[in-house]
């Protein structure tokens, strides 16, 4: 497989396209285009290929396999019709990039904003996002995670139902301004990470298995039958995916994948998909000279996934961890229910904050099972931590966000929480100023059948948290239209001194070098099971701090260890400055043989320094 430029699909070249299409068990393929249609040629390993100069930038197409019904191009750039109509021909070389000195931050530096493009503005597509970088650069942000932009049916979905992993999705703005979009965001300052799925495709437009056997029965997911990344003829399934992250960060200049839900990539192969992909992403980095990083979302607690290829891993960056959210979340109050039972609050968060993983092997109640494996030799810029992203708010069945499940002191004592950890931190859309929109599920499905099949899907997927009440209809535009952000408010109270409230933690955060160094060896943690709070001790050469946590709803005392000089306070998110009641203890002297007991507001949270 070539690297330095896309080899599936249509590549057009100057006055020519070649078309490389994968279709290992068809007798004939011909592409129609101009109502005429032109055969392929057999090549090695199940591909057909074509040299025209009938594919020009615009045109559209479609292939027919066994003299079957036209069908779109698998690896189509654009479906300017939808997810049933014919592809478009993009030439991706077009856009005259002007981010030749831009370098990717080190992962570490990374303060995630997680966007979802159709939400984000009134608008709904990326020449909107545009006109809100300012908002997220002056916010302290500097990298906006993208959810998944791959074409899906309609104009509404959150992304995870795509089935062209090619195309961008056009009520976005299409492949040019994506590319114009992660442009305009570099030239800001800004890194981006793009979404992207490859563990399943959605229902509706699904046309890869009329090409080839891209599905396999061997395993059973969430979504049916598994891409087949091991079984017979999966060559052509690893090099298909594999190839569209080389197109994402080579064409698009994206300078991070999220991968989504790498525990359902089914993968017995002697070499894991995953680790072949970091393989070529290393030989892409040396080609371009630029950095990527691989990011999974897994709910397996397996360091093999973010160990180096050296020491025998899959050799991703980093990897969401939920398991902190949980234990965050339970902590501040949430019901133990559905996953969430596995967490018993603060003893866990504390563990999360020392360990990563809160189950390392010891037995999970709600799995049933014993679960997980440690992490300690991983370092702190291999996990990012939250708490909430569009998971944890549009998977409950109202969509509620923090803003309105907790008081506006907890929501602050939770962004605390998160920024003080050893982690990389994320915020989902919104948060900064406390939206009180929820964040719904949401799709156009076109088949009725299929949309009401939705309907009953999300009812059952509730009955574990035992929830009465129906779910928002996920086909209504009004659902779709309700999780929209209100950008208004940000000059309205409270939520401009939420927003203000944000800034400041997150400027303490790159500021104070006892938290931007992601040291997890350097750190102590201590909880209060009985009064609900927790005290977490971070360090960096000569600079010592200490964060006080309250998570109950009255004040507690909690001791203070002694440090030579005494203690300064460098942030409270009771002071009135953040609307809180009251200003907790000031600078305090602890002596150099002794401690001292301090009084800590409710749902508070106090960070010290060194003098």
């Amino acid at each position: 497989m070539k690297i330095s430029k896309r080899t599936l699909g249509v590549v057009y070249t100057k006055e020519f396209a070649d078309v490389k299409v994968w279709a290992p068990l068809a007798k004939s393929l011909k592409l129609l285009v101009n109502e005429k249609e032109l055969q392929l040629q057999p090549a090695d390993f199940g591909y057909w290929r074509l040299s025209t100069d009938l594919l020009q930038p615009g045109t559209t197409y479609q292939f027919i396999v066994d003299d079957n019904k036209p069908l779109p191009d698998p690896c189509s750039l654009s479906q300017p019709e939808g997810v049933h109509g014919p592809s478009e021909v993009i030439d991706l070389s077009e856009y005259e990039w002007t981010d030749t000195s831009w370098k990717n931050p080190l992962l570490e530096e990374y303060i995630f904003y997680e966007v979802h493009t159709g939400c984000f503005t009134q608008q709904g597509t990326f020449a909107a996002i545009e006109e809100k970088l300012d908002h997220l650069i002056s916010l302290g942000i500097t990298a906006i995670e993208l959810m998944p932009v791959a074409q899906f049916p309609g104009t509404r979905n959150w992304g995870y139902d795509g089935v062209f992993p090619y195309a961008v999705q056009n009520s976005y703005g299409g492949a040019k301004a994506l590319q114009h979009f992660i442009d305009t965001c570099h030239q800001k300052g800004l890194a981006i990470v793009l979404d992207v799925v490859y563990n399943h495709l959605g229902p509706e437009g699904n046309y890869l298995g009329f090409y080839g056997p891209y599905f396999t029965d061997k395993y059973k997911t969430p979504w049916g039958g598994a891409l087949n990344f091991d079984d017979v003829y999966c060559d052509g399934v690893r090099d298909y995916f594999i190839e569209n992250a080389m197109m994402w960060l080579r064409d698009f200049h994206v300078d991070a994948l999220r991968i989504d839900a790498v525990h359902a990539i089914k993968d017995f192969s002697p070499i894991h998909v995953l680790r072949e992909l970091k393989s070529r992403v290393n030989d892409l980095m040396l080609e371009t000279g630029k950095s990527y990083y691989l990011i999974a979302e897994m709910d397996l607690n397996d360091p093999r996934y973010i160990n180096p290829i050296e020491k025998e891993g899959f050799g991703l960056d980093a990897q969401w961890i939920d398991e902190f959210h949980h234990a965050l979340r339970v902590t501040a109050g949430g019901e133990p229910n559905g996953y969430y039972s596995d967490f018993n609050g603060v003893e866990h968060l504390a563990k999360a904050y020392s360990d990563a993983y809160v189950y390392d092997g010891q037995y999970s109640p709600h799995r049933k099972k014993k679960f997980g494996i440690k992490a300690k030799n991983n370092p702190g810029r291999q996990f990012v931590v939250f708490s909430q992203n569009h998971d944890q708010v549009g998977n409950r069945m109202l969509g509620e966000r923090t803003s309105t499940l907790l008081s506006f002191e907890m929501q602050k004592l939770l962004a605390g929480a998160v920024m003080v950890s050893p982690f990389l931190p994320m915020l989902f859309m919104g948060e900064e100023w406390r939206e009180p929109n929820p964040f719904l599920y949401f799709v156009s499905h076109a088949d009725p059948g299929l949309a009401e099949a939705v309907r009953k899907g999300r009812k059952e997927e509730f009955a574990a948290f035992h929830l009465q009440g129906d779910a928002p209809d996920p086909m209504a535009e009004e659902t779709f239209l309700r999780s929209k952000l209100q950008w208004k408010l940000i000059n309205n109270q409270p939520h401009k001194t939420m927003l203000k409230y944000y800034t400041t933690l997150i400027h303490l955060r790159k500021c104070c070098k006892s938290l931007s160094e992601l040291n997890r060896t350097q750190l102590q943690v201590e909880h209060q099971k009985e009064n609900n709070t927790l005290t977490l001790q971070r360090w960096a050469g000569d600079e010592h701090i200490i964060c006080l946590m309250n998570f109950s709803k009255t004040r507690q005392n909690i001791m203070l260890p002694s440090v030579a000089g005494g203690w300064k306070k460098i942030f409270d998110s009771a002071h009135p400055d953040w609307l809180g009641p009251e200003p907790g203890p000031g600078e305090i002297y602890t002596g150099i043989n002794h401690s001292n007991e301090l009084t800590i507001q409710s749902e508070s949270i106090l960070i010290y320094t060194n003098q």
